[in-house]
């Protein structure tokens, strides 16, 4: 099997200035050609480690991406670094980057100056793929067996992640036309309610019957739950598809509606498909959660077509001005309980005119709560046609992290009491 590994270039990295999202679109677009990645490195502005880090690699994959060190300025040492690695011993000019230079910074307003021109200047012992979308050419370096014990490709794309994504479809076809690949197949479940731990325990004996081609990937997020992600490399993809589909039957019947989605998803999502399949219309009532919930759900093209509207009921007036929550309930339940977050799910319910609504109220932190409802409590309130429901959860994170998670919650039991 082919493998790769993904290098990002430069100090930004490491010291946490940007973050690093080219090497995941990388390893997306290349796994689905049916290419391992091995590795993902960072490497800092330092001349010798690129060289020994890049040999490194080479010996060890097939392709190797480097993304970053390109610009114009005199920090960006990726290129002298990759010409001494390919033994280069001039420079030349490619013209069509050059045009493209001179296009993008016309188009600016800006003059092209000398170290704009630099940028178009290549080591002779390379391909360029021309960088349609920025003014650094993408460099392709091919080795031939003897350097690394194998044929070996260095591909140097521009570290801006515009140009990146943009430019990868180009990268992927040379990839392609020079690579004979075998086939690689991945199948995502979407699992909410469990934690990574107590899931892998409750599917261990499944995970250890299966085949030993077959690899299994826990994918934590607190918006989405845990995906579970099925691979197989190497094989016939039909063949590979049905022996997947058979796991997850089997997986199905352990995990029952712990499964949301039998693809890569979010809640939020499953929960727009359900709607625009149905018909059916949602509101929200936020307290704890603060829009978020509503952020959530509008995030989904087309939402717009049954998502009605919120109310963010942060103070007690407007739970009792607004959604119609007695002030008795309050008074006698407490404003966070159960009582309330069903008045509250009702109250929107009957506002906006939808045929489901979602509310919560809780306890984000720091501060609040209670022996009863402590720091981290949350309760969530759904109101459907066939009725209202109430739900609580707890967690013990930071304010960012319980808001989140509460509204992950409220999401995924909105979801169990809708149907299907």
């Amino acid at each position: 099997m082919t493998t790769a590994s993904i290098c990002t270039i430069g100090d930004e990295i490491l010291i946490g200035q940007i973050v690093d999202t080219n090497s995941s679109e990388i390893s997306r677009e290349l796994g689905a050609l049916g290419i391992k990645i091995s590795r993902m490195i960072s490497i800092g502005d330092d001349h010798d480690e690129i060289i020994d880090t890049l040999v490194k690699e080479l010996k060890n994959n097939e392709i190797v991406v480097t993304t970053g060190g390109l610009g114009p300025t005199k920090d960006d040492i990726t290129k002298a670094a990759l010409a001494e690695l390919s033994g280069s011993t001039r420079y030349v000019e490619h013209e069509a980057q050059l045009s493209k230079i001179h296009e993008i910074l016309s188009a600016r307003g800006l003059d092209v100056l000398d170290i704009n021109r630099q940028q178009a200047m290549v080591p002779d012992t390379c391909e360029v793929i021309l960088n349609k979308w920025g003014t650094a050419p993408i460099m392709v370096f091919r080795f031939p067996e003897e350097r690394f014990g194998h044929p070996a490709t260095l591909y140097s794309m521009p570290g801006v992640p515009f140009e990146t994504t943009n430019a990868l479809p180009d990268v992927v076809e040379d990839i392609r036309s020079h690579n004979t690949l075998t086939s690689i197949y991945h199948k995502t479940v979407m699992t909410y309610g469990m934690a990574e731990s107590a899931l892998s325990k409750k599917i261990e004996a499944w995970e250890d019957a299966l085949p030993e081609d077959m690899h299994l990937a826990y994918l934590p997020s607190p918006l989405t739950g845990v995906r579970l992600r099925l691979s197989i490399y190497g094989g016939n993809k039909e063949d590979e598809e049905r022996r997947v589909d058979e796991q997850i039957a089997k997986l199905k019947d352990i995990l029952g509606d712990l499964i949301y989605s039998e693809r890569d998803d979010t809640l939020e999502n499953a929960i727009g498909n359900i709607l625009k399949k149905t018909g059916k219309t949602l509101s929200a009532a936020e307290s704890c959660t603060g829009g978020e919930i509503s952020h959530l759900l509008t995030t989904v093209p087309g939402s717009s077509s049954y998502y009605l509207g919120s109310v963010t009921s942060y103070a007690i007036p407007v739970k009792e001005k607004v959604l119609g929550v007695p002030a008795s309930t309050i008074r006698e339940h407490g404003v966070v309980s159960s009582e309330v977050a069903a008045a509250m799910a009702e109250g929107v319910r009957k506002l906006t005119g939808s045929d489901y609504s979602v509310a919560t109220t809780g306890f984000a932190g720091p501060g609040g709560g209670d022996e009863r409802y402590p720091e981290g409590t949350v309760w969530v309130g759904v109101s459907t046609p066939k009725g209202t429901f109430t739900k609580m959860f707890q967690y013990h994170n930071d304010r960012k992290r319980n808001i989140q998670r509460f509204a992950a919650s409220a999401l995924h039991f909105l979801l169990q009491n809708m149907e299907k």
